[in-house]
């Protein structure tokens, strides 16, 4: 039986299905992670960004709030049509995105648009650490979005120890984004805010992934979860 191994904000094992005699590299398992979840990433964030950037810098900031919550809320009407789930990173766009458009219309700055999302991370952040402290890491309950789990597999004695430095992790991770986001936009002029934030942002969190990958698969392979890798000479 070959596990499950890690997602991208949370961690899992290599499953049955997968290939009986394959070894697990890091590459391998963020490939299958990108394969599972990109179309999901893509359009709650990836597209609503880049909308909004495109309509930004040829019409004007009013256009580019219409057309990002327009697409976003456009992506969930689609699917509810289509009797599709909504994901929960669609959902969280969703609130995040409205939420933020109406603040920044009632208050008639633009500054307060872009300063929202350092509160969300902020705030996410202590979410994370949160969690630890009560004794139920948020990773835990994440993982399950980008890579199945068994009950067999989140029982084992090392998951938890896991999932709590990866909570970790991912709390440290907000909170370099934020400051970060918040860096740049005290900085930048608003378009070139918006392209830099987007670059720094996936850059940050691409890190992040793929230091989960590494710690989730030391822990499979330490703990027997995954066979270690073997190394043939030529």
């Amino acid at each position: 039986m070959h596990p499950q191994t890690v997602d991208p904000a949370s961690v899992a094992w290599a499953s049955d299905r997968d290939a009986p005699d394959q070894h697990l590299s890091k590459l391998a398992v963020l490939g299958t992670v990108i394969r599972r979840c990109w179309v999901h990433v893509v359009e709650a964030t990836v597209i609503p960004g880049v909308l909004f950037y495109v309509l930004l810098v040829t019409t004007s900031l009013g256009w580019a709030y219409l057309g990002a919550i327009g697409w976003t809320f456009g992506t969930a009407v689609r699917r509810l049509v289509r009797r599709r789930p909504i994901p929960p990173l669609l959902i969280l766009s969703m609130v995040g995105i409205t939420a933020k458009t109406l603040v920044a219309v009632l208050s008639g700055s633009s500054f307060v648009y872009f300063v929202q999302p350092v509160l969300a991370n902020v705030a996410m952040a202590s979410v994370f650490l949160g969690s630890v402290v009560v004794g139920r890491p948020l990773i835990a309950r994440l993982a399950e979005e980008f890579w199945e789990i068994t009950p067999l597999q989140r029982a084992h004695p090392a998951m938890h120890g896991l999932f709590l430095r990866l909570t970790l992790l991912w709390a440290a991770v907000n909170l370099a984004i934020a400051l970060t986001t918040l860096a740049l936009l005290l900085r930048l002029q608003l378009a070139t805010f918006v392209a830099v934030k987007q670059v720094s942002t996936l850059s940050i969190t691409f890190a992040a992934v793929f230091l989960t990958i590494a710690l989730s698969l030391r822990t499979a392979r330490r703990e027997g979860l995954v066979p270690a890798v073997v190394r043939t000479d030529a």
